[in-house]
């Protein structure tokens, strides 16, 4: 079954200009499902379509020989692109060419009548291989695991958050996002029933594609301290990172924690929350904070597998992971004074701050820090998202109560 996902809306507004789209993301994000959509509602449309998949390497060798051999294989398949009508082919996995700018280049600015789709999983292999010559030639969109309103989709409940819930909602709600936060987003993950298949699955994603892949992509010798790495850092998921102590335990180079450090952003396994620092920055820490984007992998990374209680940062890595799908990942921070005042999330939202405070217990929140923030700032807006022991205070709410942009 092909679920709907929620950045489909966001992409459909350009499915018909000239613009290449292309979907960046983590692997097993869901972003060949998206495709597979697409490619299913401009069937449904009567539309012209073409799918290939650069994993088989007979399409790669095709692409790879140059557009005119491209444009040749598209009219052996029926698909000769016309003048009046559009051809949209749809290409998984991209960064599979040996040099996709030069391909993609060409295709926008001499076959307008070629609508590209196309898809990578690696930010920064694609990166590397997209050179300047596609400026304004594309639309980028970036995927993520699912959100618990996608979630909720792919378990096939209904919630409407415009509807006030009742106790019972509330109640199979929290149910829902307590698995949420436990196993993460991922959707092959999501579809698994069994616990012990929902791990497999997790370990397969680490093995098979985030070790394996950035291994390949930083050209790594030392595996077992760079696998040390990748637990470390997912034990210390929403702290500040030190990089000369991961130096120090890992037995790594400070240029190499940093190398792999970039890499491991650049393709979507963690992201460096930089503190906001607008007007006091005097006073303000400068260093990073560390989250990864999914829940589950971190607890597969760290503790070998899915626990059955909600730990603190595992929650809070559950709620930035929620946020970025929100507001955009370079819209969050977090704030933190030298004399350790501190607000977990800081929210950039259009011209609007909003400081958020993040603990599994509402009651346990202290406010000092929040109040010192609003004052110092001239704010008079802040939230506290939990999940236990709600008190019906203002400004509190459940995760699934975050609005959209």
């Amino acid at each position: 079954m092909l679920y709907k996902r929620k950045i489909i809306d966001e992409i459909l507004k350009f499915i018909k200009l000239e613009e290449i789209i292309v979907l960046h993301g983590a692997r097993q994000v869901g972003k060949t499902h998206i495709l597979l959509w697409l490619e299913n509602y401009l069937k449904n449309k009567k539309e012209d379509v073409y799918y290939l998949d650069l994993e088989d390497s007979r399409y790669k060798k095709i692409l790879d020989l140059g557009v005119d051999e491209f444009i040749n294989h598209l009219k052996e398949e029926g698909h000769a692109p016309q003048i009046h009508k559009k051809t949209f082919v749809f290409i998984d996995e991209i960064q599979y060419l040996k040099n996709p700018s030069e391909f993609l280049k060409l295709i926008a600015d001499h076959h307008k009548n070629i609508k590209l789709i196309i898809s990578g999983s690696s930010s920064f292999e694609i990166k590397n291989k997209f050179k300047d010559s596609l400026v304004g030639r594309t639309i980028n969109f970036e995927i993520f695991n699912l959100s618990f309103e996608e979630y909720l989709i792919f378990k096939n409940y209904y919630y409407n958050p415009d509807f006030k819930t009742t106790e019972k909602k509330q109640k199979e709600l929290k149910l829902l996002y307590k698995e949420y936060i436990l196993f993460g987003g991922y959707p092959k993950v999501t579809l698994i029933d069994e616990i012990e298949l929902k791990e497999k699955r997790l370990q397969q994603i680490i093995d098979t594609y985030i070790k394996k892949d950035i291994k390949e992509l930083a050209n790594i010798d030392n595996i077992e301290s760079f696998n040390k790495l990748l637990e470390i850092l997912a034990s210390q998921s929403g702290q500040l990172i030190n990089v000369k102590e991961l130096s120090s335990t890992c037995k790594l180079s400070v240029p190499t924690i940093e190398k792999y450090l970039f890499i491991l952003e650049q393709t979507y396994i963690i992201k460096l929350v930089r503190p906001y620092n607008k007007n006091i920055r005097s006073e303000l820490s400068k260093i990073p904070k560390i989250f990864f984007y999914d829940s589950g992998l971190m607890q597969m990374l760290w503790l070998k597998n899915l626990q059955k209680e909600i730990i603190g940062n595992v929650f809070e890595t559950n709620i930035f992971s929620e946020l970025i799908k929100k507001y955009g990942r370079e819209n969050i921070y977090y704030w933190r004074t030298k004399d350790k005042k501190e607000i977990d999330f800081i929210v950039k939202n259009k011209n609007e701050i909003t400081p958020i405070e993040v603990k599994i217990n509402f009651n346990k929140v202290n406010l000092s820090a929040i109040k010192y923030f609003l004052k110092n700032y001239k704010l008079d807006k802040y939230q506290i998202i939990g999940f236990n022991d709600y008190e019906q205070k203002s400004n509190q709410i459940y995760p699934w109560e975050i609005k959209n942009k």
